[in-house]
């Protein structure tokens, strides 16, 4: 697919551009045990769970609501937020270098949208130098709503002025993408640095 008219892009930070993963903090704890470590994923942190605090809810007060809803995993809730310094690890370098790249370039304007804590995202801030390099960046849990919802695509567009059909956004999870495209912006699904490579310059980009 040939794109000539992309002005904007849009890049998803965690699992694109970071890698941050609680698989580093919990598979040491469950000593390997990916069965064990999947199932409190599933049953206890849970992916929603973590996505709201991104979407803005005080993780103070989740984490003690949990806590009250399974006690006796406590240790291991608190442990979720306490030790998250350990779940944010470096930049992927492929993709990074591709940001470069397009950076450097000149030709567009360089935005980020992310699912984010409010509370954590300042971390990121002081550990990643490149993201100085970004037009803008739009938080998750600043604006009180997340990816894969409208509103938080509608304040990217209106906040930028950005014109969605000379827009290309590029996230890892598929219903991110999904939700992005029927606001008629241009998305590539994330699987590797190689392969958005190869989209780039499918579009006409890189």
């Amino acid at each position: 697919m040939k794109n000539n008219k992309v002005c904007s892009i849009i890049f998803d930070l965690g699992g694109v551009l970071i890698d941050w993963n609680p698989d580093y903090v919990f598979l040491d704890v469950f000593k390997g045990n990916v069965h064990k470590m999947n199932w409190f994923y599933k049953n206890i942190c849970t992916v929603n769970w973590n996505e709201n605090q991104d979407a803005g809810y005080p993780i103070s007060r989740a984490t003690e609501e949990k806590v009250i809803e399974f006690p006796e995993y406590e240790k291991l809730i608190r442990m979720y937020y306490d030790r998250w310094d350990e779940m944010l690890k470096d930049p992927i370098p492929g993709t990074l270098d591709i940001l470069k790249k397009l950076v450097l370039s000149k030709k567009y304007k360089i935005y980020a949208l992310t699912n984010w804590s409010s509370e954590t995202f300042p971390k990121a801030l002081k550990k990643f130098e490149f993201l100085k390099w970004f037009d803008g960046i739009i938080v998750s849990g600043e604006e009180k709503t997340r990816k894969p919802y409208r509103k938080i695509y509608e304040i990217t567009i209106n906040r930028f002025n950005l014109e969605p059909n000379k827009t290309l956004f590029i996230d890892d999870n598929i219903s991110n993408i999904e939700a992005a495209k029927k606001l008629f912006i241009n998305s590539i699904h994330f699987k590797s640095p190689k392969q958005l490579i190869k989209d780039l310059k499918n579009m006409s980009i890189l």
